[in-house]
């Protein structure tokens, strides 16, 4: 519990000060798609992650790897961002500091992050319908999707936004049936 709040308190000015040179420079939306990025780019390269958050690892050699790998990617002013976050010691945050980041757009923008697990993976179409749910459900001008596999669900999926969590999967449904009849009548 400790140590969530000190890493708070460290991503969270982080990611509001992205978030206000952003604003400055109407570079919101952009700035969200370079967050994605580079959180898609932390999780299927772990060795990248292991890189950045090596103390003994030279910062010049992280921020040449940074620049090979997302020069091309993201956004110059982000660029200069993750080069200070190497700077000030801290990289290993940046994949928090990028959820916290889009967690702040989110607000902005009035849109809520909705996560889907699914047996299978979803067609664009499945997605736009369980998008037009969660609309209707919070009331929120946008949703974020974002989507992960669990074989064990059986069938169907769980939709969890926010504190809310609809249980729409076949795992979930034996097990209601499963409480419903072993409880005394």
């Amino acid at each position: 519990m400790k140590d969530s709040v000190v890493i708070e308190g460290i991503v969270s000015p982080y990611a509001q000060a992205l978030l206000s040179v952003a604003q400055s420079n109407d570079l919101t939306d952009r700035f969200g798609q370079d967050a994605s990025f580079l959180t898609e780019l932390l999780s299927v390269s772990p060795d990248l992650g292991q890189l950045l958050e090596n103390p003994i690892i030279n910062p010049d050699i992280k921020k040449n790897v940074l620049m090979q790998l997302a020069g091309e990617q993201v956004h110059p002013t982000m660029l200069n961002f993750l080069k200070f976050l190497v700077d000030r010691g801290r990289i290993p945050f940046l994949v928090r500091i990028c959820a916290q980041y889009q967690e702040l757009l989110r607000q902005l923008n009035k849109a809520v992050l909705a996560e889907v697990t699914s047996a299978v993976a979803l067609s664009d179409h499945q997605k736009e319908e369980i998008r037009q749910k969660v609309l209707a459900m919070t009331g929120a001008s946008q949703v974020d999707l974002s989507t992960s596999l669990d074989p064990e669900l059986i069938g169907g999926v769980v939709i969890k936004v926010g504190s809310q969590v609809v249980d729409a999967s076949l795992r979930g449904q034996l097990r209601r049936i499963s409480l419903l009849l072993n409880s005394p009548a």
